[in-house]
This record gives structure tokens, C-alpha cells and sequence, in this order.
């Protein structure tokens, strides 16, 4: 069995400490998307699995060893990169079956095992190209291959699509689906685009600041997130934020929103201030002039209307009708309470249950 385990790991540079006691674990045949803003930390902890990063603190597993302290080469994993690094002097089949070539394994080996990849990945008729005749998403295939005929353990990818155009990237998510499906192997997949964690992942583990926020199943985040940043942060288009305010009976008075009750048990206990979290597709649009429409994206079955309140907040409101409103026309606005999240209004935003 070959997850991977986490205790209180630890990374600093110098004073600055990027991975903050991550205490995370992988189980064996899952696929684990790490995903968050820009500098999260979520590329240093992948390196720290695969030993390019020195761990600070804590220690990792890997199976039944403790390889916090182990050479990259002894640690039973293999890494796609962003970069497809392949050689351009080499075909497919030599680029792939390359670094069984340097550890001195046969060439029969090689070859089966090179012909094993191809055929899971489709690219047996690619074999005696070079990388410069292969387009984008085939390159990125074979850097793929090349991790396969390796045999890990553990598969590690840190944001292998972001070289990618938009179609390609879905054609590839689908693959690295498939291969998961077919392969069965652990799998750690870095990203910053949350629409590759929904659709790819088992488990995802949302980061912020080299903290984990949340850890679950892609649906469990979206449909029960423990705070407003992960709330905004799963989910296409994001999440609506409004500044209310709750009374003792429950109702929410939020500003050019209409009132609404809000149902849960401990509803009287979260009076003051509040943040109202709404999902575009859970808020309506009515008769009113309380917010203007700023923009509007018409992308045919669905549209997304933007609009800018009198207080200046910025809200996005998903319509699937052919009544859109205008730029520049005024509109109110209305939501399904039941739909509806409360959040702290301070700077942690913990959900209010």
C-alpha cells in the first residue's frame, strides 16, 4: 500500500516559514488535488513529497517508510513538471523509456514497458516521432509516459496543464482521468484552477498561506465549506460576498437584497454583523434599483450579469432564461434563503452553522 502521510510538516526559507504544520494523508489509489491562490505553498509541498525541497520540520511517509530525510531517486515517485522537458534529439520511445536506460535496466524491459505506456495513453503511433513534430497536449503525454514506465509508487504532478490551450486542457483532464482509472496509482496533482480540482479529484486540499483551509471531496467543499475563503474559492463563477446583518429572530437584513429568513438552530446566537454568501445561481433577479448592471456575459445556454451595488459590493448572477437585462439597466435582487451562508465578519470568515 503506498499513500502518503504528512505529520506537522515544516518548510522555511531563511526566517520566512511557507508550509506551516501540514498534517495531511493520502491514501493509497487516491487522486489528491492540492489547489489555492498564487503562493499558497501548495508546489513547495508537492516538492517536499518528492524530495527537491528539504522538509524543515515533520516528517513524510510514503508506504510504510519514513522518507523525510531520503534522495528523491529512493523515494518510489515520479514527477510531471509544467515543462515537458523532453530532448529533442530523442523519439518518443527513447524520451520515455530514458531514465530506465541511465539506471541500467535491459533494453527488452524497456521496450515492454515503453509499449505499456504508449498504449495507455495512446500514443503508439507516435513512437518514432520527435518532440517537435508532436503538438502540446501529445508532449505533455509523454512526459506523462515517461513517469509511467518509471513504475512509482506515487504519481506527482505540479500544474502540467497550465502550458496548455483552453481545448487541450480539457482533452487532458479527461486522459489523466482515464489514466487514474486505468493504473489505479496515488496521484498528487498541484493546480491553481479549481475547475481542474473538481473535476479530477478524489480528495482536494484547499491551501492559503502554507495552511490547509479545508480538506474533502470536491462536492463536500463546494456544498458544506468551512470558511469564506474557501467558499470563494470553489466554485465557478465564485461565490457572492454581502455585508449584513443578522437579528435575533433570524431575519438577515442584507442592503439591496431582499429580506429573507434564514433557517438553522443557532441562528439567534450569530446577531450583529455577518457576511451573506450566495452562490450566483441561487440569487434572482426582480424589480428594484438597488444595484446596476455593470456587465453582462452571454456565453449562449447561460449568462453571467454583473452588477455593482449602491454601496459599490460587485455581485455576479447566473441566468439560464432569455430575459437579460441591460447594461446600464437598475435592478433588485432577491435569493433562496435555504441556499444561503452565513460567515463571521472578521478576517477568519468561519462558517456560522
Amino acid at each position: 500500500m503506498s499513500g502518503v502521510v504528512l505529520s506537522n510538516v515544516v518548510k522555511r526559507f531563511g526566517e520566512v516559514e511557507v508550509i506551516r504544520g501540514v498534517d495531511l494523508t493520502v491514501d493509497h489509489g487516491e487522486f489528491c488535488v492540492f489547489v489555492g491562490p498564487s503562493g499558497c505553498g501548495k508546489s513547495t509541498l508537492l516538492r517536499m513529497v518528492a524530495g527537491l525541497e528539504a522538509t524543515s520540520g515533520g516528517s513524510i511517509r510514503i508506504g510504510s517508510r519514513d522518507v523525510t530525510a531520503a534522495d528523491p531517486s529512493e523515494r518510489g515517485v515520479a514527477m510531471v513538471f509544467q515543462t515537458y522537458a523532453l530532448y529533442p534529439h530523442m523519439t518518443v520511445a527513447e524520451n520515455m523509456g530514458f531514465g530506465l536506460k541511465m539506471t541500467g535496466h535491459p533494453k527488452s524491459e524497456i521496450d515492454t514497458k515503453v509499449a505499456e505506456a504508449a498504449r495507455i495513453l495512446k500514443l503508439d503511433p507516435l513512437l518514432a516521432r520527435k518532440p517537435k513534430a508532436l503538438s502540446g497536449g501529445q508532449r505533455q503525454r509523454v512526459a506523462i509516459g515517461r513517469a509511467i514506465v518509471r513504475g512509482p509508487e506515487v504519481f506527482l504532478f505540479d500544474e502540467p496543464l497550465s502550458n496548455l490551450d483552453a481545448e487541450l486542457r480539457v482533452e487532458m483532464r479527461v486522459e489523466i482521468a482515464r489514466l487514474h482509472r486505468e493504473i489505479g496509482a496515488t496521484m498528487i496533482y498541484v493546480t491553481h484552477d479549481q475547475v481542474e480540482a473538481m473535476t479530477l479529484a478524489d480528495k482536494i486540499v484547499v491551501l492559503r498561506a502554507g495552511r490547509v483551509e479545508q480538506v474533502g471531496k470536491p462536492l463536500d467543499l463546494y456544498h458544506d465549506p468551512d470558511n469564506r475563503f474557501v467558499a470563494g474559492f470553489i466554485g465557478s463563477p465564485a461565490m457572492n460576498f454581502v455585508a449584513a446583518r443578522m437579528n435575533a429572530d433570524g431575519t438577515l437584513l442584507a442592503p439591496g437584497i431582499s429580506d429573507a429568513q434564514v433557517q438553522g438552530p443557532n441562528v439567534s446566537s450569530h446577531a450583529g454583523s455577518v457576511v451573506l454568501g450566495v452562490r450566483p445561481q441561487h440569487l434572482l433577479l426582480q424589480d428594484g434599483a438597488s444595484h446596476r448592471v455593470d456587465m453582462i456575459e452571454a456565453l449562449g445556454g447561460v449568462s453571467y450579469i454583473h452588477l455593482v451595488a449602491s454601496t459599490g459590493e460587485k455581485i455576479v448572477v447566473e441566468q439560464r432564461d432569455d430575459a437579460i437585462a441591460r447594461i446600464g439597466d437598475s435592478v433588485g435582487l432577491r435569493f433562496e434563503a435555504d441556499k444561503a451562508f452565513l460567515f463571521a465578519a472578521d478576517e477568519a470568515g468561519l462558517r456560522l452553522r
